[in-house]
C-alpha cells in the first residue's frame, strides 16, 4: 500500500466511530496479561487507543492507563465510555507525554498504521528502561470452514492480511522493525495467540466488517456488493443463519523489549 493510500485507509475510521465502538470486540484479558508481564511496572499507554477497546481492558487489568488517539470523533466515544480513564489527542508519531514516563506502550489494531520511523524514536522516548512495546490484534481463526469461507466471501477489503490467523504472524512479524526509526532501540520480537471469541449475529457480524478500514473507504456501490455477499453468505451457512453464534478468533500478540 503507497503512502497516500495507507494514510486514507488509516484516518476512515472517525467516520465509522459510533459504530466502531458499538461493534468491534474487545481484547482477549490473557493476551494482554501477556504483552505486559515483563513490564517494569503499571503505567501504560495506549497509542491509538481509537474508541478504548483495549483501554477499556487495560482497565479492567488493574493498570494505570493514559489513551492517546489522534481522530476526535474516536476520542469522543473512547471518553464516552470510559470517562475516568486519562485520555490525550495525539498520535504515535507525536506523543504528548513526556521522556520515560511510562513502562508500556500497546497499540491495538494500530500498530501497523504508525510511520515507525518516526514513531519508533517517539515510542523509545517515553518508554522507562526496560519498557516493552506490544501489538494486538484480533485475529479470525480460519482453520473453521465457515471462517475461511467468509475470509474468500468477504475479500482482502473486509478481511485484511492481519486479520486471519493464518496470515497475521508474517505480516506482523517486521511491523516494528521497518528501518531506522526502531532498528537497535527494542530487543527480538515475540509473538504469540490466545483463544478469544464475541458472541454475534450475522447483522452485528456485517456490522462488524462494515468498520475495516479496506471498506470504509470503498465507492458506496462496491461497499454494498461486498456486505451484500457476507449476508448471503451467513444466511446460507447453518452455523450463524439464525440467532447468535459465537465467532472463532485469537488475540494475536507482538511484544518486543527496549533495553
Amino acid at each position: 500500500m503507497g503512502q497516500e493510500d495507507r494514510q486514507l485507509h488509516a484516518s476512515s475510521f472517525g467516520a465509522a466511530a459510533t459504530a466502531y465502538a458499538e461493534h468491534r470486540p474487545d481484547y482477549a484479558q490473557a493476551a494482554v496479561r501477556w504483552a505486559l508481564e515483563p513490564a517494569p511496572g503499571p503505567r501504560v499507554l495506549d497509542l491509538g487507543a481509537g474508541t478504548g477497546k483495549l483501554t477499556a481492558t487495560l482497565v479492567a487489568l488493574g493498570a494505570e492507563v493514559v489513551a492517546v488517539e489522534p481522530d476526535p470523533a474516536m476520542l469522543a466515544e473512547l471518553r464516552l465510555a470510559l470517562p475516568g480513564v486519562r485520555s490525550l489527542p495525539g498520535s504515535a508519531e507525536a506523543i504528548p507525554l513526556p521522556d520515560a514516563s511510562v513502562d508500556a506502550v500497546l497499540a491495538g489494531h494500530a500498530l501497523h498504521w504508525f510511520d515507525m520511523a518516526v514513531a519508533g524514536p517517539e515510542i523509545a522516548r517515553v518508554l522507562v528502561s526496560g519498557g516493552i512495546l506490544a501489538g494486538l490484534w484480533n485475529v479470525l481463526d480460519n482453520r473453521v470452514d465457515w471462517v475461511a469461507e467468509l475470509e474468500r466471501v468477504g475479500g482482502s477489503a473486509a478481511i485484511g492480511p492481519r486479520d486471519t490467523l493464518s496470515r497475521w504472524r508474517a505480516e506482523t512479524a517486521e511491523a516494528h522493525l521497518p528501518g531506522d526509526g526502531v532498528a537497535g532501540r527494542f530487543g527480538s520480537p515475540e509473538q504469540a495467540e490466545f483463544p478469544h471469541g464475541q458472541r454475534r449475529t450475522a447483522d452485528s457480524l456485517v456490522a462488524a466488517l462494515a468498520t475495516r478500514a479496506g471498506v470504509l473507504v470503498m465507492a458506496e456501490r462496491e461497499r454494498e456488493a461486498t456486505l451484500g455477499r457476507i449476508r448471503a453468505l451467513l444466511a446460507s451457512r447453518p452455523e450463524t443463519a439464525r440467532g447468535e453464534f459465537t465467532l472463532p478468533m485469537l488475540t494475536g500478540v507482538l511484544r518486543v523489549h527496549q533495553p
